[in-house]
């Protein structure tokens, strides 16, 4: 039996903002965003420095992407978060659902083209790359080569050892989406993506873990040694000295757009978008780089070659897989049903 990952909601009851209409301004900011190293980093190097800044509390409800998205559809009317922090295809979501407002005074300028959201409903804080996460001991004991192909998860001697992210988290999406496209199929078509997870990388899954930290677990506990995962978490994950390491495989790897967008709903905090811009500060995008793997979508950021080694910056980006979210998120809820019933069983 397979090790399914379970995420804990968070209680709405302890997202209450007490505030009436005449407060010109909010005393506390609700972010809701990434939990794990993510977390700490934020907490770390934004957070702290903003409350002095701003003279507000700032709450950050940790949750996948997938988590909050639901969070905000069941305070829909009632909207207690301020700043939204998800996956780009979620993003999309929130911004077609009417949750997102306009980011206000973006230095649009500053930023990439791929970076920004139609009418600046949502702004990217980082480049992720998704491709394959090993553990260079573990290969170096076995005599094993590094992996090079999104193949390799069907390889039997990894029999027990992979780790995948379920459907409801982007990565195990990309995993689906990545064996349909490689077999003649795509957004519009992952019928050969669904038959490969099910008969070839099926076997050979320890776990779908969607949390962070327990995927980290699985690693040092030596029970997991080959992952589908983003460079930003394995950037954290190897800043800890435990030795694995990212490859982007050779049939490509995915684009992840880490993004952020101040919520929609009467008397709005207008501090939202001095958060979401906080995080575009050439100073945070560098910290992002080292802590967490991000490549920074300021184009005014000086990456040092020390800082460049895992995260997508100038070939590696130009050459990621974009999919098409319209098409996906068209089609998300009836493949995760499908998921779950073939293939996380």
């Amino acid at each position: 039996m397979k090790i399914s990952g379970l995420f804990t909601a968070v209680s709405l009851a302890a997202l209450v903002v007490s505030a009436t209409p005449a407060m010109a301004q909010q005393k506390t900011l609700y972010v809701a965003g990434y939990g794990g190293s993510f977390e700490k980093t934020m907490r770390d190097e934004v957070i702290s420095d903003f409350e002095k800044k701003h003279g507000v509390k700032v709450e950050y409800v940790a949750g996948n992407s997938t988590d909050t998205l639901a969070k905000l559809q069941a305070q829909k009317g009632n909207q207690q978060i301020d700043v939204a922090i998800v996956d780009d295809g979620p993003m999309y979501q929130a911004i077609e659902l009417g949750f997102c407002g306009q980011v206000q005074n973006l230095p649009t300028a500053d930023l990439y083209d791929t970076a920004r959201f139609k009418d600046d409903r949502a702004v990217a804080v980082g480049f992720v790359a998704t491709g394959l996460m090993y553990n260079k001991k573990f290969f170096e004991e076995k005599g094993w080569a590094a992996p090079t192909s999104w193949n390799d998860l069907k390889d039997p001697k990894y029999k027990g050892l992979i780790v995948i992210p379920p459907i409801n988290n982007t990565y195990g999406l990309y995993t689906l989406l990545m064996f349909a496209k490689m077999n003649g199929g795509g957004e519009k078509n992952v019928e050969a993506g669904f038959d490969i997870m099910k008969k070839d990388v099926n076997p050979n899954v320890l776990a779908y873990e969607p949390s962070p930290g327990k995927m980290t677990e699985l690693f040092q506990s030596g029970q997991a040694a080959l992952a589908v995962w983003g460079t930003g978490r394995v950037q954290s994950f190897a800043n800890t000295g435990f030795p694995v390491d990212f490859v982007y495989p050779k049939e490509g790897a995915v684009s992840l757009l880490a993004s952020a967008c101040p919520i929609e709903k009467p008397n709005a905090s207008p501090i939202a978008s001095e958060f979401i811009k906080a995080m575009l500060e050439p100073k945070i995008q560098l910290i992002l780089l080292k802590d967490y793997g991000y490549g920074p979508v300021n184009k005014k950021v000086e990456v040092p070659a020390e800082l460049g080694k895992m995260a997508p910056i100038g070939e590696r980006a130009a050459s990621l897989y974009n999919p098409d979210w319209t098409s996906i998120n068209a089609k998300r809820d009836e493949w995760t049903k499908r998921w779950n019933r073939e293939v996380e069983r």
